[in-house]
């Protein structure tokens, strides 16, 4: 969600090199297109190669829709444009935020990020003279930034594949674009009513067809495709294992066999309709000036770009004092996303597939920066009462609450006893928001898991590669630069690399792991569950830490959902 590291997003890929050994061009029939790509030494690049109609003018603000006619030669040499993006909200109560917002979605600034509505589209990375016979496990990422911002070029990903050859485990990789804010994740009954739900999730469903029809013509193998994400991104992959109930065939095969999930899983949500999704829509809507329209989502299909911008931007955003409480995110709209995902997966409605989820140890820290007025426990009932969880009496905020009693046990960044207390209620609130949004929620999901598909592997894990980074510990987001980019050569980048890709080559993170790294058990329910990362060795440790909170959460899941 939280991206401390996007700055990395405008270095080009140090592997890319003038196209002085001559310019990888590939040829796919679904549409049909000719693609010219980037040579490099080790890894060639697609940018920018388009997977669904420009969702511009009547397809604003509607599923993502399949391109129908021949594209003809398409130049992916350049930089993919990132969908529209929620930096900061426009509402002029949340000054000085607010100007930064307004400024952040001006045209001038909007061409300077490469933001735009036209941006439905994937880039592709590959080891230097793949052919189409190969057949190499593919690695389809998606990005985090939650559900508000973030974007493909963010994430090259030509560093992961030179790892893979070096490693001998080579791979195919795939980022997608997908909408995110207003634009991908409107809610309310209007956004219901006309299907129009989560279409930055359909979005994502309709770049992994595009990888199915595909994929093969770069070297890919169409089977054998594993779905990665961070963050939003993670959620998303859970999403997709439950979209339509559970059913990812595609013109008869599963469009993944593998999923792998860092820092997000299940997010119980209330309904696209529900009182709180209404009031952001009626908020857009008022915004606008569409409040006296006849027709009030056609009224806000018809805007100009940087008004419909400005009005989805005018509500709550994540880097503010709402933190987590996500003014868009997935929502269930009893069709595609058909119920909440708690009880997805509490029925087993859900993709049997083997997967890895995980968390970093100090998820929350990060997310609760920004409220420093926080100061009592009746202050933090108010917090969570007025913003968060509508559904919560006061008596169950405060048993929640006192589950953190001891902050210098309970406290985030844990393992700090009574120091990196930012403010007096920093170390609760970062432990509360990081366990109820991903860590507890994470177990949650594995008890159901075994318990309903004992015969599908799981293994799950914990990253303490930061420990002692103050105030922050091991924080949300902080592991794109040990996993994704692999920058720090440590301990920590060398085994999840080793893992993943035997991950994504044999469903097994244990097959091809490299002699120096400790057998990863699967999580099982019963005694050591979990590998834990430090930046210069893998521990195994028992899930049981915060079992309180655990155990509380567990019978009032429904209780507590956004």
């Amino acid at each position: 969600m939280l991206r401390f590291i996007s700055i990395l997003a405008l270095l080009p890929a140090v592997l890319a090199v003038p196209a002085i050994l001559g310019a990888p061009t590939v040829t796919i029939s679904s549409p049909q297109a000719t693609i010219t790509g980037k040579a490099g030494l080790k890894v060639e690049s697609f940018n920018g190669i388009p997977f669904a109609q420009p969702p511009t003018g009547s397809l604003r603000l509607r599923p993502p829709q399949p391109i129908e006619s021949d594209l003809g030669d398409v130049d992916a040499t350049g930089i993919a444009q990132a969908c529209p993006q929620f930096f900061f909200t426009t509402d002029t109560s949340e000054f000085p935020g607010s100007v930064i917002g307004e400024l952040a979605n001006i045209p001038l600034f909007q061409k300077i990020t490469n933001a735009g509505e036209d941006c439905l589209t994937l880039n592709i990375r590959r080891p230097a003279g793949t052919t189409a016979e190969e057949k190499l496990p593919v690695l389809v990422w998606i990005f985090g930034g939650g559900f508000e911002l973030g974007s493909s070029t963010m994430y090259d990903g030509a560093s992961l594949v030179q790892d893979s050859i070096d490693l001998d485990m080579p791979i195919v990789f795939v980022a997608m674009n997908y909408r995110v804010g207003g634009f991908g994740f409107m809610p309310g009954a209007e956004i219901l009513a006309d299907g129009a739900a989560n279409l930055g999730l359909l979005d994502q469903r309709l770049a992994l067809e595009w990888v199915a029809d595909n994929i093969a013509a770069f070297g890919g193998d169409p089977d054998k495709v594993t779905i990665w994400g961070e963050s939003a991104g993670s959620i998303s992959v859970f999403d997709q294992m439950m979209l339509y109930d559970g059913d990812i065939e595609y013109n008869g095969s599963p469009l993944f066999r593998g999923a792998i999930m860092n820092s997000g899983s299940v997010v119980p949500a209330d309904p696209v309709d529900c009182d709180k999704g209404q009031d952001i829509y009626d908020t857009v809507v008022a915004y606008a000036g569409c409040n006296t329209a006849e027709d009030t989502l056609e009224c806000l299909r018809g805007l100009e770009y940087t008004d419909f911008l400005n009005a989805a931007n005018s509500v709550p955003g994540i880097l503010s004092y709402h933190s987590v409480s996500l003014s868009y995110l997935p929502r269930p709209d009893g069709k595609v996303f058909t119920q909440s995902p708690d009880f997805a997966v509490q029925s087993g409605k859900y993709a049997s597939v083997p997967f890895i989820v995980g968390d970093q140890e100090d998820e929350g820290t990060a997310f609760a920066l920004f409220q420093s007025n926080i100061t009592t426990t009746d202050d933090l009932i108010e917090y969570f009462s007025n913003l968060f969880f509508f559904h919560a009496s006061r008596d169950q905020l405060q048993t929640l609450i006192d589950t953190y009693e001891d902050i210098a046990e309970n406290g985030s960044p844990f393992r700090t006893g009574i120091f990196n207390n930012w403010y007096p209620q920093f170390k609760r609130l970062a432990a509360i928001l990081g366990d109820l949004t991903f860590t507890i929620t994470r177990r949650i999901f594995l008890k159901y898991a075994k318990e309903l598909k004992p015969d599908v592997p799981t293994w799950s894990y914990l990253a303490s590669y930061d420990y002692g980074t103050p105030i922050l510990g091991t924080f949300h987001g902080s592991d794109i630069l040990q996993v994704f980019y692999g920058i720090l050569p440590n301990y920590a980048s060398r085994s999840i690399h080793s893992y993943y890709f035997s991950f994504v080559h044999e469903l097994d993170p244990n097959k091809r792991r490299g002699e120096e790294f400790p057998e990863w058990p699967q999580w099982t329910n019963e005694g050591v569950e979990l590998m834990q990362f430090f930046k210069d060795k893998g521990e195994l440790l028992n899930d049981d830490f915060r079992n309180e909170t655990y155990a509380f959460l567990l019978e009032n899941t429904q209780t507590f959902r956004i």
